[in-house]
């Protein structure tokens, strides 16, 4: 037929924020069917095709098409153009419709209108998009065979062959014609990227069921009617989808089943850029990490938040793991390397006596308390630092929300906290002890529970005073370390100021990216764990002491904390240099292997979301804090501060003259906990 006008749909199951949403039913059809049967009310299309991939997650999708006697081609799952091209040819069409299978409200008189621009102008492509002017949900390409099958012999771009027409749209040889509503209505949305936009959609169709026949315009009076029923979406942008990358997508599509969308904080993508941060890994070496859509980034942030202080994939301890996986990791019986781990850290801190282990940072800090607890029978805890998410910690913001506000993160909510722990734990700012004398003396305290160091050292005999009266009031010291352990020294970061506590976590480092943490203390005093219930299936696995085990006997042999200790300063230096040539104020602070830095501005947020933006660009996971492995090399940092050279003379210009707000990608990034929507 001379002139065939094909509709090929471009569906899948596996989009990445809303899996499965073609098949996503709004009361007995799924949206791939709505959206044929209104595009099968279109005058000016002569068949109908939807290309589906042949990746076994569309089997479901095939069957779903076959049931309803719906024609569908099966073609590469990433080279989209391949597929239309292959569909093109299998239906004999010498004119494309392109509809994508997110918009199941797609209006048929559009694109017969839009089909009727392309003849009426004799171009080689015809959309409603470029720029949009119908809302987004109803977008249509027309083009030609012949562009097509150019475009599938020349594209080689991976964004060309994954979204089809880029390649036609961009090139000069090909006439296009872009077809104009007479209202601009691209504000609307009415497509499925994610959970909110199917909330949009259900409530159209909901209005309207069992007609399925209703119109651009009848939509619009709904929703002049009803708009509360529109609100839901707004924050999504047209086309976003294909400006973001894989972590990006799976990142919105975590944040409607994971709450927070993370299961770390630290980890959210809000508190270094928010929507362009890559968000998940694929595989990591040394400093580097790669993303989903296999872009390598050097990382120059928190490795692992902490964790891997002999740098990523470290051949010998991920080995020594291989190896007793191969064996077994979990039986009925207990694993051996937990006993030779316990002994190596009491070998290294001759003070201790006993050793217990866990998976994690907070269950540390909740077995500490709950030994120190049971030993002084006093429920009182004075703490400075932060020590996790329990509900000991956070029941300091019960009465007072600001109460954790200067130990490391603010705005931490107390929900689902009892109000019965008020009172019980009391915040004191590190290096007052006035303000901790005080508290010793009117709060009858039985615990003390802080970090040596996170942002400052400590003053002269200011950890010695502490000692002190401990010892005087029967209170129970105890030194978090799960951050600051062997980074500065071979175990404890107290053992540089020779000061011993009566208890003591580590972690991140300890295992180097494998979950182990331990709390050590003072044999009779871990005595009385026995009387108290402290168990757990998983603080028996092998994987953490073998990790530990092996992590521990190579910073011996290399003096690791040494390295990171240097290298850390010489960072610091860096970016004291830089600051001074561009005339900018900086604030430094941290153990040198664990250093931030931060610009005396009003618009500091501002500048380190660009800071994070434009070395996101150069291929750097980097903000303002950096933790240093002994992955990082000289060459690591000197190509960091040769990019970071040229961003703070860009800084330098928005203090002078510029409004930095113009040159963001994004929105600033977070700089304290808040519930993210």
């Amino acid at each position: 037929m001379e002139n065939k006008v094909v509709a090929i749909i471009q569906a899948r199951m596996s989009s990445s924020r809303l899996p499965g949403k073609v098949l996503k039913k709004v009361h007995d059809r799924t949206l791939i069917e709505i959206l044929i049967q209104r595009l099968l009310l279109s005058k000016r299309i002569d068949n109908l095709i939807t290309a589906i991939t042949s990746s076994a997650s569309d089997d479901i999708l095939a069957m779903h098409l076959d049931e309803k006697g719906f024609q569908y081609f099966r073609g590469n799952e990433q080279n989209v153009l391949d597929r239309y091209y292959k569909a093109a040819i299998q239906t004999n069409a010498s004119t494309i419709v392109r509809i994508t299978g997110d918009c199941p409200l797609i209006d048929p008189n559009v694109v017969d209108n839009t089909i009727k621009k392309f003849f009426e102008k004799k171009v080689d492509y015809c959309s409603n998009n470029n720029p949009p002017t119908f809302p987004d949900g109803l977008d249509v390409e027309v083009f030609s065979f012949n562009a097509l099958k150019k475009a599938h012999e020349e594209a080689v771009d991976l964004h060309d062959l994954e979204h089809v027409t880029p390649y036609i749209i961009g090139n000069s040889n090909f006439k296009k014609f872009n077809y104009k509503n007479k209202n601009d209505l691209s504000s609307e949305r009415w497509t499925v990227d994610d959970a909110n936009d199917l909330v949009v959609i259900e409530n159209i169709i909901n209005n309207f069921f069992p007609n399925l026949e209703f119109s651009l315009n009848q939509i619009l009076k709904f929703k002049n009617r009803n708009p509360e029923l529109f609100i839901i979406n707004n924050q999504n942008k047209r086309n976003e989808g294909s400006l973001l990358g894989s972590g990006q997508k799976l990142y919105m599509r975590a944040k409607n089943i994971i709450p927070g969308g993370t299961m770390l904080f630290s980890k959210r993508p809000e508190l270094f850029l928010p929507k362009l941060w890559p968000s998940y890994y694929s595989k990591s070496d040394g400093c580097n990490v790669w993303d989903l859509d296999n872009n390598k980034f050097t990382d120059m942030s928190f490795m692992g938040i902490g964790t891997n202080i002999l740098g990523y994939n470290h051949p010998e301890v991920d080995n020594a793991v291989k190896e007793v996986v191969s064996m077994g990791n979990m039986t009925t019986l207990n694993c051996p390397e937990e006993v030779y781990l316990a002994e190596k850290l009491i070998e290294l801190h001759p003070w201790a006596g006993m050793v217990r282990f866990s998976r994690s940072g907070g269950e540390a800090n909740k077995i500490a308390i709950r030994i120190a607890r049971s030993v002084t029978g006093k429920s009182k805890v004075a703490f400075c630092g932060y020590h996790g998410w329990h509900d000991w910690y956070l029941s300091a913001n019960l009465g007072n929300k600001s109460g954790l506000n200067g130990h490391l993160m603010s705005g931490l909510s107390t929900k689902g906290i009892p109000k019965w722990f008020k009172g019980k734990t009391i915040p004191f700012p590190y290096n007052d002890f006035d303000y901790l004398e005080r508290l010793a003396k009117i709060k009858d305290l039985g615990i003390i529970i802080m970090e040596v160091s996170r942002s400052v050292p400590p003053k002269e005999g200011y950890l010695e005073r502490i000692r002190e009266i401990a010892d005087k009031n029967n209170i129970i010291l105890i030194f978090d370390e799960c951050t600051s352990g062997f980074r500065e020294t071979f175990g404890g970061l107290h053992k540089k100021y020779k000061i011993e506590p009566d208890m003591a976590m580590f972690g991140k480092a300890l295992g180097n990216g494998f979950a182990i943490n331990a709390v050590i203390g003072k044999k009779d005093y871990f005595s009385n764990a026995e009387e108290t219930f402290i168990s757990s299936v998983f603080w028996t696995e092998r994987i953490g002491s073998v990790a530990g085990l092996k992590t521990v006997e190579i910073m011996e042999k290399e003096k690791s904390w040494h390295y990171i200790t240097k290298m850390g300063l010489k960072v610091r230096s860096k970016w004291y240099s830089l600051a001074s040539k561009y005339g900018l104020k900086l604030n430094v602070s941290g153990l040198p292997s664990l250093s931030s830095f931060s610009i005396n501005s009003k618009n500091w947020i501002k500048y380190k979301t660009y800071i994070t933006q434009e070395m996101l660009k150069n291929n750097f996971l980097a903000s303002n804090t950096i933790y240093i492995s002994t992955a990082h090399k000289n060459e690591n940092i000197n190509e960091y501060f040769y990019h970071l050279d040229r961003i703070f003379s860009k800084i330098k210009e928005f203090e002078d003259k510029k409004d930095i707000d113009d040159f963001l990608d994004t929105s600033v990034c977070h700089d304290h906990f808040r519930r993210l929507n």
